[in-house]
């Protein structure tokens, strides 16, 4: 499947093999498509927690 160089940034990213395992358990017990679905779900997930909590603090 090509990328949509207009919409999407390809990048490298390496990881330890202990991560690599739990994302790939993440994927698979979400039953996503692939890996890269799977980091881009953590990776929204882990931003959004992130301005949730940016956000509690200014409370």
């Amino acid at each position: 499947m090509a990328v949509d160089k207009d919409k999407n940034t390809q990048i490298l990213v390496t990881f330890p093999n202990e991560m690599v395992d739990e994302i790939e358990q993440f994927w698979h017990d979400n039953k996503l498509k692939n890996r890269s679905e799977a980091i881009r779900d953590l990776v929204a997930k882990g931003l959004q927690s992130q301005k949730l909590g940016k956000v509690e603090q200014e409370e």
